[in-house]
Parts: structure tokens; sequence; C-alpha cells
């Protein structure tokens, strides 16, 4: 037999027990009477190892051979194309390829980076084959494209959904939520005797008003002590690290007074002399403007002298005290010292 035959048959072979046992697993599990249960847990995230293609018996007319997975023989889920063409569901070939290397149609080796989208054309032909929605067990009997079928079952009033009620187990179809809820035991209302508090039903007989409200006190106490203590630790931590800083701008500042105090001396010490100096110049300024009045006074009376001597024509001896005070002036300014 050539190789190709083959590897055809035992995909066939292999096709036919994976089957097989899908189908078994079904019946050995009485509990999951609608088929469609489990695709409709993936898309919630509850269960994603369930989501292998849609089954086939949910279409309303003929369904293209190409567009079934090669795998679960659904037909295709989030499809994912080999290079030999041979079109799979992602979780199908996915779960294959951990361990086996090669497509299950050809054998030819596979793996998953050289997968890739579906043709745009066989993407067409798949959003618009029409499909039954997965509650049709339920009641509903809506028929829509496999494109938006999700988004109707999101919104399917005959959809299972959660209880929105905390600590309520119950999952309902969405249009009897608003009944269900009525009557919920974990619904919560507040407490007709006045305390503010909300109840749920099922404490509704054992709810007391007056411990409860003494319990909540305690709490609130308890925490605001809590809150006390850890502003108090806080505060404390604060103005211990704010003392420190002063402290240590305090020691800084006095080392700047005492140095500028120094300067301030040493200053007032310069001034001192200088001022000092300063006097004792102007005292010797003034010394030798006196002198220089006296020295013009005494050649005034000198020249006054000579005119009447020259006037009078006659020798008379020099006045000798004049020219001696002169004498006297001149040396003088010789000892001043003139800044």
């Amino acid at each position: 037999m050539p190789r190709l035959e083959l590897g055809a048959a035992y995909c066939s072979t292999t096709v036919c027990r994976a089957l097989q046992l899908h189908t078994a697993e079904t019946h050995e599990k009485p509990e999951k009477e609608n088929p469609f249960e489990g695709r409709i847990e993936l898309k919630t995230g509850q269960n994603p190892f369930w989501r292998m293609g849609y089954d086939i018996e949910r279409f309303v007319g003929y369904v293209n051979e190409g567009l079934l997975c090669c795998i679960c023989r659904d037909v295709l889920e989030d499809p994912l194309q080999a290079p030999c063409e041979h079109a799979f569901c992602a979780l199908c070939i996915q779960g294959w390829l951990v361990h086996h290397p090669n497509c299950p149609e050809d054998r030819q080796e596979l793996h998953t980076a050289t997968l890739r989208p579906l043709y745009r054309y066989m993407r067409n032909d798949l959003n618009r084959l029409q499909i039954r929605c997965s509650n049709q067990e339920r009641g509903c009997e809506m028929v829509c494209s496999l494109e938006s079928v999700d988004r109707h079952e999101r919104e399917c009033e005959y959809s299972r959904i959660s209880c929105s009620n905390s600590g309520c187990p119950i999952q309902v179809e969405r249009r009897n939520l608003e009944g269900h809820l009525a009557l919920c035991e974990h619904r919560s209302r507040e407490c007709p005797n006045g305390c503010g508090y909300a109840i749920l039903s099922i404490e509704d007989l054992q709810h007391n008003c007056i411990a409860e409200l003494r319990t909540e006190l305690e709490l609130l106490r308890s925490e605001m002590i809590c809150r006390v203590e850890e502003t108090k630790h806080e505060m404390e931590s604060r103005l211990d690290s704010q003392r420190r800083h002063m402290v240590q701008k305090e020691s800084f500042l006095q080392n700047e007074i005492d140095e500028l105090k120094s300067q301030v001396s040493r200053m007032m010490s310069d001034v001192h002399s200088l001022m000092a100096a300063e006097r004792q110049h102007r005292q010797d300024l003034e010394q030798a403007d006196l002198e220089k009045r006296e020295l013009m006074e005494l050649l005034k009376n000198l020249q006054k002298e000579c005119r009447i001597s020259s006037a009078d024509g006659s020798k008379k001896p020099t006045n000798a005290r004049p020219l001696t005070r002169l004498e006297s002036l001149k040396r003088k300014p010789r000892e001043v010292t003139v800044i």
C-alpha cells in the first residue's frame, strides 16, 4: 500500500476512534442533556476544553464538506489552516500538535507557527451559514448567521445566567431572572424596623436590630481606635523628624550667627582704628591751616613794613621777631604729615 494511502487510512481510523470516544463520553454523562451546553460554558470562560467546533446538527441547510474540521468533524470554530490547505478548529489542531508534529489528514510536517487564518472566501461562506441558537431545547427558535450567533446567545432570553444576589448558587434563564430575584432567599432589603441594615430574606427572623447596632458600634469603635493609633504614630514620627531637622537647623544658624558676630567685631575694630586715624589727620590739618594763616599774616606785615621803609628812605633796624617766627613756620610744615 502506498505511504499516502497508509497515512489516510491511519488518519481515518484515528478520527473514527476519536468520534467513537466522544460519542461514548456523551452517553456516559447523561446529566449533559443538551449537547451544546458545554460550548456555551466555554463562551462564559468556564470550560475551554469542550469547545471544539459547532455541532453540524444545529445548522439549517447544506454545509459544505470543506467547512468541517478534519479532526472533530464539526463545523469549524476559530478556524486555522495548514499549508496543505486542510482546515481545523483552533483547539483541535493545537491539541493534536502537542503529540503529533504533522497534519492529521496527509501526514505532512506541521507546526503551530505554520498555521494561518482561513481563506477569506471560506471565512465568508462560514459566516453566512445559518445556525440554530444553542438554547433551542429550552424554547428559543432563533436562527441566525454563524457570524452573529455569539452576540445573540449573550442576549438570548433562554440563556442560563447566575443570580445576581451574592451567595445565591442558582442559575435561571434570563427571562425568568426578574421573577427569581423577587423570591430569592439571598435577596437583601432594608430592615423594616428602621435600623438601616440591609438584611437577607433568610435572616429576617434572626435579625436583631439592637444586637446588630451594638456589633456595628463596636466595629466602628475598634476601627476608629486603630485609625487614631495609626494617626498618632504617624504624627509622632513626623514631629520627631521635624524636631531633629529643627535642631540641626538651629545648630547651623547658631554657627552662622557666631561667625557673623566675629566678623562684626573685627569690622568694628577696623572702624575704630580708621576713625582715630581720621581724627588725628583732621587735627593735623586744622593745625596746619592755623599755621598757614599765621604765616600769611606775617608775610603781609613784613611786606607792609618793607613798603614803609622804602617810602621813608630811612634805614631802620629790621624787626627780627617776624623773621624768627617765619623761619619757625617754614620748618613746621615739614613735620606735618599730609594724607
